[in-house]
């Protein structure tokens, strides 16, 4: 029997690899241009969060069940792909939420998972970091829900914002400032600004366990995880 790669097997090529500001900047201008092309995101990740996605794995290690679930490694896109598990969970919960967050918007992990392939092909290999990777993609679409941003553009630069203080990936920095910046709107760099304190005042969201999370009540798990309303996307969005 194989035995998995531990965390002391060389890390795929690109995982924690040097920062790179040009090809951040580069991605995100087109991004910029184009904010339906996702790809960029990816590639904005590629340059600048490969040591973040290291630290967080330690991190997770270092937390109460986070040793269990790296252990059990659960690939969440295939978890959250399994139209019979969503539909069984009961009405009111994170997942149903998610469910029809995700129907109403014709989104799917694995679509997600399809263009992330594209800019970062490392994040299929087997080892650990780039495991830790495929689950840090794998919940975007959750902390959608959890969160309350939706999929517009201050929806997405508020959680991007919320994933940085979460991560501590600076390619979510960089986006939610060149949102900020780029909207030349106090109201909007104020409500970006409340996902990135949010982020910070909450529980560490990467170190949820994912399948018994989406099992439970929405608003429950707002509150046990210390999610406050998003009163400044909501003041602008008129959610």
């Amino acid at each position: 029997m194989a035995t998995a790669p531990s965390i002391d097997s060389p890390p795929p090529r690109g995982v924690g690899a040097k920062l790179e500001w040009g090809r951040a900047l580069a991605a995100l201008r087109r991004l910029f241009a184009d904010s339906e092309d996702t790809a960029q995101v990816f590639e904005i990740m590629r340059a600048l969060n490969g040591k973040a996605n290291v630290r967080n794995y330690l991190r997770l290690l270092a937390t109460r069940e986070g040793g269990r679930i790296a252990y059990e490694r659960v690939e969440l896109a295939d978890l959250l792909m399994d139209d019979a598990w969503l539909d069984a969970l009961p009405e009111g919960s994170v997942g149903a939420s998610y469910r029809r967050f995700v129907r109403a918007e014709r989104l799917s992990a694995e679509g997600l998972a399809a263009v992330s392939r594209q800019r970062l092909a490392q994040i299929e290999h087997a080892h650990p970091y780039a495991w830790f990777g495929r689950r840090t993609r794998d919940i975007h679409d959750v902390w959608h829900v959890l969160t309350g941003y939706g999929r517009d553009r201050l929806g997405e630069a508020c959680l991007v914002a919320f994933s940085y203080a979460q991560t501590q990936g600076l390619g979510w920095a960089l986006i939610a400032v060149g949102a900020a910046l780029r909207s030349r709107s106090p109201a909007v760099a104020r409500a970006i600004w409340q996902g990135f304190r949010r982020g910070r005042a909450c529980a560490w969201l990467p170190g949820e366990d994912y399948e018994r999370l989406l099992s439970e009540p929405l608003e429950m798990a707002r509150r046990r995880l210390g999610l406050t309303p998003p009163t400044g996307y909501e003041a602008v969005s008129g959610g």
